[in-house]
């Protein structure tokens, strides 16, 4: 799956600078906690994300350093910003969180290019060591699981002694996507399916380090999750594709354009009809769903979605009685035709309308009952 920005990590001792460039949209803020979490666990004291190149950055990706900020002060660390301008400025200062991020300050000062050969290291985003028992301990056990026949018992309980000791750093690099939707416990399984595919995969004949194949592999099976259960709406995978490849088209176009570009603009741009541009637009907010009980506008009378819902008209079957009765009505005795007036339409007890017509209330009782019994049988005849 495309990536709709790019991402560099550079070290400069205890400081770590990530350099972001393209759109930060949700699914890219996946990628950035990732990263983030990735220097929190490789001892970082300072994070500076650089947004000098990001010309869009979605609120999530903001929730994303704010958290990483969080857990940075708790062990006296700091993350900030720097580089933000255009629209990526003006998200962060629409969530209040520009000030918070030190995105006004001054960006750092970091050693020349002469300086850096020695103490700065450039990282790929998916490279981790794993110390202690990630290492040796691991790597021989299996190797020693790939030298044993497949139907031998001692390599199930290798396998599984394998497994119980790499879950908790699994369920670790599951809590990085806390916060997204997906409930804890199931993205503690995700991971856990994700290392196990690992573990059986795995052919130390061909990388001495276990820890290199099974975090992307992990991380691979939790991404997966979120591209195929993360939404709302089933969305096909080529709509979810088509999806990224407009984000970077828009980009591109805006830049070269100098204004939002239309529909056409974009169709022409990835050389295929505008239908389907249109289609994974809409598709694109099938990602997260809203309430239905969400107000539509800030204030105390706000109208909710629910609200404009329809409800069953019980109307519409009593016209459909009236109808099927007025031909029976019109063939009844006119006094029939009158006590059922007077009792239904002008809400007469049976003694006022025994008054009315001088016969007994006894005998309105039996001419009633009799013209339903009659009305009734005759509507079930017509069914």
């Amino acid at each position: 799956m495309a990536e709709t920005a790019h991402v560099e990590v550079w070290r400069f001792d205890s400081i770590h600078l990530v350099k972001i460039t393209g759109v930060l949209d949700f699914a890219a803020s996946v990628r950035l906690r990732l990263v983030l979490f990735e220097q929190l666990d490789a001892g970082a004291d300072q994070v500076v994300v650089d947004l000098a190149g990001v010309r869009l950055i979605d609120a999530s990706a903001v929730g994303v350093m704010l958290r990483v900020q969080e857990q940075l002060a708790e062990r006296g660390g700091t993350l900030r910003v720097q580089g933000a301008q255009g629209l990526a400025l003006e998200v962060l200062e629409i969530t209040g969180s520009a000030k918070a991020l030190a995105a006004y300050d001054p960006p750092l000062e970091l050693p020349s290019s002469a300086e850096r050969a020695d103490n700065v290291e450039h990282l790929g985003t998916d490279r981790h060591q794993w110390q202690g028992l990630w290492g040796d301990e691991i790597n021989t056990l299996l190797w020693t699981i790939s030298q044993l026949p497949a139907d031998d018992p001692h390599r199930r309980h290798l396998r599984q002694k394998v497994v119980e000791a790499c879950l908790p750093y699994a369920e670790r690099l599951a809590r990085r996507f806390h916060g997204l939707g997906e409930s804890a416990a199931d993205l503690n399984q995700v991971a856990a399916v994700g290392l196990l595919k690992a573990v059986d995969r795995f052919d130390p004949s061909h990388t001495t380090d276990f820890a290199s194949y099974a975090t992307p592999t992990i991380v691979g099976e939790l991404k997966r999750h979120f591209r195929d259960r993360g939404w709302s709406v089933r969305v096909p995978r080529r709509l979810q594709e088509l999806r990224l490849e407009i984000n970077q088209a828009r980009e591109s176009l805006t830049q070269r354009l100098g204004r939002s570009p239309t529909v056409r603009d974009v169709a022409d741009h990835l050389d295929i009809d505008e239908e389907p541009v249109v289609e994974a637009m809409v598709a694109a907010s099938g990602y997260r769903a809203s309430s239905l009980y969400a107000p539509t506008h800030p204030g105390e009378d706000a109208m909710t979605p629910a609200d404009w819902l329809g409800q069953e008209d019980d109307g519409l079957d009593a016209v459909e009685f009236r109808e099927a009765l007025h031909p029976l009505l019109a063939k009844l005795p006119h006094r029939e035709q009158k006590i059922l007036s007077l009792r239904f339409y002008g809400n007469m007890t049976q003694a006022e309308i025994a008054r009315d017509l001088g016969i007994s209330q006894m005998h309105v009782s039996r001419l009633l009952s009799r013209t339903l019994d009659r009305l009734r049988e005759d509507l079930l005849r017509q069914d």
